[in-house]
């Protein structure tokens, strides 16, 4: 099987809700061999998160009922990179944590001093290494897959067209990759970094001024059609036609901070069949309680 990895545990609650009774449903109208790997994000309010700040608005009781009323692992984002000792003990981390802590669900981070915490705390919990370390040179994402606390590397995306190095992983090591599919940013991009970093000291609360990206079409913000056009960019036939047959079988969607429209045109291509798109545009779009945005 090929598991999707999904955006917005705890932005697109409403969303969910609907969309994860239609895939259990009619899972007619889906591939019959992908399925859906895990939710991840976190609260808005969450200072241990990280590559977005300011998005995540949803009930964790009701976020933790929804998950486990559908059997689908919950990641928590807590991929900060500028922790301290001090922040260890935040309570609402330490709360979600207790909500959340099972053997089912992980947590993607990018500080070993977290991880450490969270090994002693809640050891119930399975760690996912974040694309925030920013690593593109391979030698060093060989080195993370290699570490055994992580069950999964989410590598940067530069690295998807490593195509010749990746087939030289062993089963093992393909086992814990897993891509980054349909990020925006530049491919040549230096700040990238930078950009995480900044989103971490404003979930911390420091005051620092807003990153500004420096790439040609930032203003234009994310445009799907754009992020099918980025020489890191997986489709859904490069999937099935490369990355799977090589080995690989986990992939992550981008999209926390897009919008529930947005959410539901990545589920649509790379989950549905096609002569049923338009019908579970029509169950999502008929929801009267469902407002897309």
């Amino acid at each position: 099987m090929v598991f999707f990895h999904l955006p917005g545990l705890f932005e697109f609650y409403e969303f969910y809700r609907v969309f994860l009774k239609l895939f259990r449903e009619h899972r007619e109208y889906f591939y019959d061999w992908c399925d859906i790997g895990s939710i991840y994000g976190a609260p808005a309010d969450c200072i241990w998160g990280g590559g977005r700040v300011g998005f995540g608005e949803d009930d964790p009781e009701s976020v933790w009922s929804l998950t486990k009323e559908y059997d689908i692992s919950a990641r928590l984002t807590f991929s900060n990179s500028l922790l301290r000792e001090e922040h260890l003990s935040d309570p609402g981390c330490n709360r979600l944590c207790e909500l959340f802590s099972d053997e089912k669900n992980g947590v993607i981070l990018h500080s070993d001093l977290l991880m450490g915490y969270l090994k002693e705390q809640y050891p119930e919990f399975y760690f996912v290494s974040s694309t925030t370390k920013v690593i593109t040179d391979f030698e060093e994402f060989k080195k993370e897959l290699n570490r055994e606390e992580f069950r999964y590397v989410v590598p940067d995306f530069r690295l998807n067209r490593e195509k010749e190095k990746l087939a030289g992983l062993s089963a093992e090591e393909m086992d814990k990759v897993e891509f980054l599919c349909n990020e925006c940013c530049s491919f040549g991009c230096r700040d990238r970094k930078a950009c995480y970093e900044n989103v971490s000291r404003r979930s911390l609360g420091e005051y620092c001024p807003d990153h500004i990206c420096r790439s040609a079409d930032a203003q234009e913000g994310y445009r799907f059609s754009k992020a099918m056009e980025n020489p890191g960019f997986i489709g859904l036939q490069d999937i099935r036609n490369c990355f799977w047959p090589m080995g690989f079988s986990n992939f992550k969607i981008e999209g926390r901070s897009l919008g529930s429209a947005v959410l539901l045109e990545f589920l649509l291509y790379y989950l549905t069949k096609p002569d049923d798109q338009l019908r579970v545009r029509e169950e999502i779009y008929l929801d009267s309680m469902l407002d897309l945005f």
